[in-house]
């Protein structure tokens, strides 16, 4: 291939799917990961291979990598971008809906660094793009356990970044505000996901995920030499 392999979970949807269009455009033989296979394959993209993963099983994401990678070469840039959003008042949220946020969005983002990690230590090159969100920033009113999870993914980025430019591999952190994805289909708590629509609507809606997936594109783009540590995009209406 005249381009290296790009990985990405969650890529059945939203900016996952986005940045895998993005990126095959570009050229890119792209390996998508997500649960619901059907969608992935339904997106046609060139040079691709679908894989269903559950970020939580380490074992899944690291065989769909060395599948990949025997037919495209190594892993260049993976994107940590599955997660979820269970957004809810603290008070009657079901414990069991911290559980699923903390196992997929922190456990789920060090298990896919954890698939590539060593390969791009040892080729000296590579770009790891992590998913947070504006909430991984500053605390919003029914986000506790899911802003505890981004702040992790930004904590753990900052870590990460350190260790890795000996290496020089890059870490990008993207801390999206309210993008059009489908991530109120989170949401349970028919309260917050009445606020959140409220809140939404006031500022004229969310931005398109294609924008985000252009965005990161153009940041690994630059020469290896260069890194934009963080992407924080949000609707111009957007007040906090």
């Amino acid at each position: 291939m005249s381009k290296p392999l790009v990985a990405i979970t969650g890529a059945s949807s939203g900016i996952g799917a986005e940045t895998a269009r993005a990126f095959a455009s570009a050229g890119h033989p792209v390996l998508m990961m997500a649960q619901r296979l059907e969608r992935m394959k339904a997106m046609r993209l060139p040079d691709s291979m679908c894989r269903k993963v559950d970020v939580r099983d380490r074992n899944q994401i690291r065989g769909a990598v060395d599948d990949a990678e025997r037919k495209y070469g190594p892993v260049d840039m993976m994107f940590a971008n599955a997660g979820i959003a269970r957004l809810a008042d603290l008070g009657r949220q079901p414990p069991e809906e911290w559980d699923e946020m903390i196992d997929i969005n922190t456990k789920g983002v060090m298990n896919t660094v954890h698939a590539v990690l060593h390969g791009m230590m040892e080729r000296q090159c590579g770009t790891l793009v992590m998913m947070s969100s504006i909430a991984g920033r500053k605390v919003y009113p029914d986000h506790a356990v899911y802003c505890g999870t981004k702040f992790f993914v930004h904590a753990v980025s900052e870590s990460i970044r350190e260790f890795l430019s000996d290496y020089n591999v890059r870490v990008l952190v993207v801390s999206p505000g309210v993008i059009e994805t489908e991530v109120l289909s989170g949401v349970l708590d028919q309260k917050t996901l009445e606020a959140y629509k409220k809140n939404k609507a006031a500022m004229g809606g969310g931005i398109g995920a294609d924008i985000v997936g252009k965005l990161i594109l153009d940041a690994y783009q630059l020469p290896q030499k260069a890194l934009v540590q963080e992407i924080c995009l949000t609707p111009t209406r957007q007040r906090y």
